[in-house]
C-alpha cells in the first residue's frame, strides 16, 4: 500500500502495524542504525514518518502477517478534521458495497478522496464490513471527547425492552426508530434484537458525519437480515422529516442538558400534548417527541439523565405522562453505563395508550426498577455486570402489565397516587429498597466464615512473631536512581494519557489511577493502547509516588496502563528479586525520607527510596517474609472490612426486633 507525505505515528502505532509490543519496537529503534528517525513529538513519546517505517518494516521483512488497515488508518486520522474523516469513512464504506461508483456522494478533500478509494479496494480484499467497522471503531476511539455513544450492551438491552414492551396487532413488517440515532449503535441493535420479518429502520441525525456512517453501518447490518433502512440529516425536534412516521418501537439517546434545543420556535407545536416543555428542560421534549412518533400500543425507550426524574421544573409534565399511563416504567441504571459515566442514568419506557381492542390501557401503578447495585465493585472490568443486569431488568419488567405477578427484589410497584404529590418524582431509589438482611442460617454461615479467617490470621501472626531480628548489624542501602544507573532495573513514569480514557474497546487496556488505589484498588477505567505511555505486565514492581497513598507491589494481574504519579519498575532478575525490591520500596520509613513537600500535593521521590544491598541470593529469604507479610495484611484488611458488615447486619436485625426469646 503506497503512502504519501509525512503521516506521523507513534511507538505504539508502530507497535500495533507490526502486531508486536512497544518494549519490541524500542529495541528495534535501539539495535539498527537503519530504524526511522525521529520528525516530531518529544524524547518520551516520538513521532516517526508513516511512510519511512512502512518502508522499514517490509525491508526488514516484519509486514508478513499484517492487514493494510493497521497501515491505512494513521492517514485517516491526520485529515484533521473529525466531520473530514468520518464521512471519508462513510464514503469508502459507499464504495465497499458498490465498487462502480465513481463520484462521492459527499464533498471531500482530494486527499480524503483518495483515502476512500484506498479503503474500499481494501475492504474488497479483506473484507468490507470488517475494514469498515475497525475504521469506524478507531473514530470513534479518537473523537470518544466529542461523541456520547450507547455502548452495544446498553443498547441490545433497550431493543430487547422496546419489543417486549411493545402491545400491537403485528408481528411483521415492524417499524422501528432513532430520531437521535448518532452512528446508528440503537438501530444497528435493534435489527439484531427483532425476530419478526421484515422489519423497516428509520433515523435521524442532525450530525451529517454521523448520519453518513450510521447510514453505512445500517446498510452492513442490513446485508445479514430483511431490512429496509433509512437515515435522513435534519434536526428532528425543529424539522423533523419523519413527522408522518408512526413506529411500533422507537429508541433512543437524546443528547443531554442542551439550552438551544429550540424552545422559541416550538412553543406551539402540537407535540407538546402533556405540556410545554420548559426551557431548561429539553430532555421532556425528547420523551414527547418520542410518544408522537408512536403507533398506539408502541413503545418508546430513552436514556435521560437522573435530574428529569425529579427537577421541579419538570414536575407538571412527569404528572401528565403518569396519569395518562404513557410513562411506564423507569430503570435507574449503575454508573458507567454510558456517557456521562459517573452519572447513574435512567431508561424511561414510555407507551402511547388509545382505546380500542388489542391495545394497553393506562395503569393504576408505574413500575420503578433499581439496578444500580449491578455496578462492579472490583476487578479488571469498568461499567456494569452487563448479564446479570440485563437478567435483572428484563424479569422485572414482564410484571409491567401483571399487577399480580412477583416482583424481583429491587422493583416496585408504585400507586399513582402515591407519585403524584407535589414533587411528582419518578427517581426509583426513593421507592425501592433493596432487601440485604440476611437470615439466620446465612448468620450462621458468615460467623463460622469471619472465624476461620480469624483463626487463620492467627496461624499468620504466630509464624510471623517468630521472626528474629538483629538490629546491630550494619547494613548498607542504596537508591533506586544508582539501580537504573547500574542498568538492575528500569524507571518509567506514568502519565496521562494521550488521547484520554475510553471506556471500553478491542484495543484498550486498564487504567490504574492514584484515585484508583485510595478507592478500592481496581482500575476504574480503560485507555487505549496508542494513548497509555506507560503499560505495565506482569512482574513488574508499581509504586505510587504520592504521600497519601504511597505503597510499592508487585503487579500480578494483566497488562494495565498507568496514570500520573506511579511509577513501573522492571528489575533484571539476574540481580534483583521483585518482590525483595517492592518490600523494601514500601517501607514507611522509605517513604517519609524521600518524600518531598516542593508543591501542594506532597510526592515521594522515587528515586531516592532505598533498597537494601544483599546478593540474589541472599535477597530470596526477604522476599518470602515479605510476601508474608503482605499476605497477613490482605487477610487482615479483608477479616476487617468481613467483621464490619456483619456488626451492621446483626445490628439492623436487633433493631428491627428480631432477637428470639
Amino acid at each position: 500500500m503506497s503512502t504519501t507525505g509525512s503521516v506521523p505515528v507513534s511507538l505504539a502505532e508502530i507497535a500495533r502495524i507490526a502486531g508486536v509490543g512497544r518494549a519490541a519496537v524500542s529495541n528495534w529503534r535501539r539495535r539498527h542504525s537503519s530504524f526511522p528517525t525521529r520528525i516530531g513529538g518529544t524524547d518520551v513519546s516520538p513521532q516517526f514518518s508513516l511512510a519511512e517505517v512502512e518502508q522499514w518494516l517490509r525491508d526488514n521483512g516484519k509486514l508478513d502477517s499484517i492487514a493494510g488497515r493497521e497501515l491505512l488508518w494513521p492517514r485517516f486520522e491526520v485529515l484533521g478534521s473529525r466531520d473530514e474523516s468520518g464521512l471519508a469513512i462513510a464514503e469508502a464504506a459507499h464504495r465497499m458495497r458498490s465498487p462502480r461508483a465513481r463520484s462521492s456522494r459527499v464533498k471531500l478533500s482530494a486527499e480524503a478522496e483518495r483515502l476512500a478509494v484506498e479503503a474500499a479496494k481494501l475492504g474488497r480484499n479483506e473484507g468490507a464490513r470488517e475494514t469498515f467497522e475497525f475504521l469506524l471503531q478507531r473514530w470513534l476511539e479518537t473523537h470518544v471527547r466529542q461523541l456520547s455513544t450507547t455502548p452495544p450492551p446498553l443498547a441490545a438491552l433497550m431493543a430487547r425492552i422496546g419489543f417486549d414492551v411493545r402491545v400491537g396487532r403485528r408481528d411483521e413488517g415492524l417499524t422501528v426508530l432513532d430520531p437521535a440515532c448518532g452512528t446508528g449503535h440503537l438501530a444497528a441493535a435493534a435489527v439484531q434484537e427483532c425476530a419478526s420479518p421484515g422489519v423497516r429502520v428509520l433515523a435521524c441525525e442532525r450530525d451529517p458525519a454521523l448520519a453518513a456512517l450510521a447510514s453505512a453501518r445500517l446498510a452492513f447490518v442490513g446485508d445479514d437480515h430483511d431490512v429496509r433502512a433509512e437515515v435522513a440529516t435534519a434536526d428532528s425536534l425543529r424539522e423533523d422529516p419523519l413527522a408522518e412516521v408512526r413506529a411500533d418501537v422507537v429508541l433512543c439517546n437524546p443528547p443531554f442538558n442542551e439550552r438551544d434545543w429550540g424552545y422559541e420556535e416550538l412553543a406551539t407545536d402540537q407535540r407538546w400534548t402533556y405540556g410545554l416543555p420548559p426551557r431548561t428542560e429539553p430532555e421532556l421534549a425528547w420523551v414527547q417527541h418520542l410518544l408522537a412518533r408512536l403507533e398506539p400500543g408502541g413503545a418508546a425507550v430513552v436514556v435521560l439523565p437522573p435530574a428529569v426524574a425529579s427537577r421541579k421544573a419538570g414536575r407538571r409534565i412527569r404528572g401528565s405522562l403518569l396519569r395518562t399511563g404513557a410513562l411506564r416504567a423507569v430503570v435507574a441504571l449503575p454508573p458507567g453505563s454510558a456517557q456521562p459515566h459517573s452519572v447513574s442514568l435512567q431508561l424511561w419506557i414510555l407507551r402511547a395508550t388509545s382505546e380500542g381492542p388489542g391495545v394497553a390501557s393506562p395503569g393504576r401503578h408505574a413500575l420503578l426498577v433499581d439496578a444500580t447495585r449491578f455496578a462492579r465493585t472490583g476487578g479488571r472490568e469498568s461499567g456494569p455486570s452487563w448479564e446479570p443486569l440485563q437478567a435483572f431488568v428484563l424479569s422485572a419488567l414482564q410484571a409491567l402489565d401483571r399487577s399480580d405477578a412477583e416482583l424481583p427484589d429491587g422493583a416496585v410497584r408504585v400507586p399513582l397516587i402515591d407519585l403524584l404529590d407535589d414533587e411528582v418524582d419518578v427517581t426509583p431509589g426513593r421507592y425501592t429498597s433493596v432487601s440485604t438482611e440476611p437470615s439466620g442460617p446465612e448468620l450462621s454461615t458468615v460467623w463460622k466464615e469471619v472465624g476461620s479467617t480469624l483463626t487463620d490470621l492467627a496461624r499468620w501472626a504466630e509464624s510471623l512473631s517468630e521472626l528474629e531480628f538483629d538490629g546491630d548489624r550494619p547494613q548498607t542501602t542504596v537508591g533506586v536512581g544508582d539501580l537504573v544507573k547500574a542498568c538492575a532495573l528500569s524507571l518509567r513514569a506514568g502519565q496521562q494519557p494521550l488521547d484520554g480514557a475510553v471506556a471500553s474497546g478491542g484495543n484498550s487496556v486498564p487504567l490504574l489511577t492514584v484515585a484508583d488505589l485510595l478507592a478500592d484498588g481496581a482500575p476504574s477505567g480503560f485507555v487505549a493502547v496508542e494513548s497509555a505511555p506507560v503499560i505495565v505486565e506482569k512482574g513488574d514492581v508499581v509504586v505510587a509516588g504520592v504521600v497519601r497513598a504511597f505503597n510499592a507491589w508487585v503487579h500480578e494481574g494483566p497488562p494495565t496502563a498507568l496514570g500520573p504519579q506511579l511509577h513501573a519498575l522492571r528489575v533484571d532478575p539476574a540481580k534483583l528479586d521483585a518482590h525483595f525490591l517492592a518490600g523494601c520500596l514500601r517501607a514507611p520509613s522509605n517513604g517519609r525520607q524521600a518524600g518531598t513537600h516542593a508543591s501542594s500535593s506532597s510526592r515521594v521521590d522515587v528515586r531516592r527510596l532505598q533498597v537494601l544491598q544483599l546478593p540474589l541470593a541472599g535477597q530470596a529469604a526477604y522476599a518470602e517474609v515479605f510476601r508474608s507479610l503482605s499476605n497477613f495484611e490482605t487477610r487482615l484488611v479483608g477479616a476487617n472490612g468481613a467483621g464490619r458488615k456483619l456488626v451492621n447486619d446483626v445490628s439492623d436485625l436487633l433493631a428491627a426486633g428480631g432477637l428470639d426469646v
